[in-house]
């Protein structure tokens, strides 16, 4: 019998019609027979962050997080969630470039784990509003595995901007 774990994914699109791709990639992961539960936050628009910090020429991303509940193994998540941002056209040409659909898995049944493909928890959750903001909205009590509590981590984030 298979394990059911709950998860954390992180959404985000710049290029598009972003709340529909995003929208319909969270169809996509609700109606897989192994992901059990499904709740999503409000989206949020951000500046683009590209590998030479913020980028408010290129356009802007809408980002969301869900928890789900799933049975799919970490490596079988990742590959469905690959899928869907095929399936929206993402393309990996560059590193932090522009995209139709970035989803990234934030944490994983509390564990940790590092593969080729897959470092969870993310290694840059912790640094991110567009993450912490909606994850908190879903969850107040939330917590980043080895970094803390999600509320904190975000008051963080806000001394250091101000």
């Amino acid at each position: 019998m298979k394990q059911v774990v709950a998860a954390v994914l992180a959404f985000g699109s710049n290029l598009g019609d972003r709340e529909a791709t995003i929208l319909g990639s969270h169809r996509m992961l609700a109606e897989h027979p192994e992901i059990f539960s499904f709740e999503a936050s409000s989206l949020y628009e951000s500046v683009a962050l590209t590998e030479s910090g913020p980028s408010p020429e290129t356009p802007a991303y809408l980002n969301g997080v869900a928890t789900i509940s799933t049975a799919l193994e970490p490596e079988a998540l990742l590959d469905f969630i690959n899928g869907i941002e095929s399936h929206y056209g993402r393309v990996r040409a560059e590193r932090w470039g522009s995209r139709t659909l970035d989803i990234d898995i934030i944490t994983y049944g509390g564990r940790v784990i590092h593969t080729e493909r897959l470092t969870v928890p993310h290694p840059r959750a912790f640094e991110r509003d567009f993450v912490l903001r909606p994850w908190l909205d879903l969850d107040p009590g939330a917590v980043l595995p080895g970094r803390g509590r999600v509320s904190q981590l975000l008051n963080d984030l806000d001394k250091t901007a101000s």
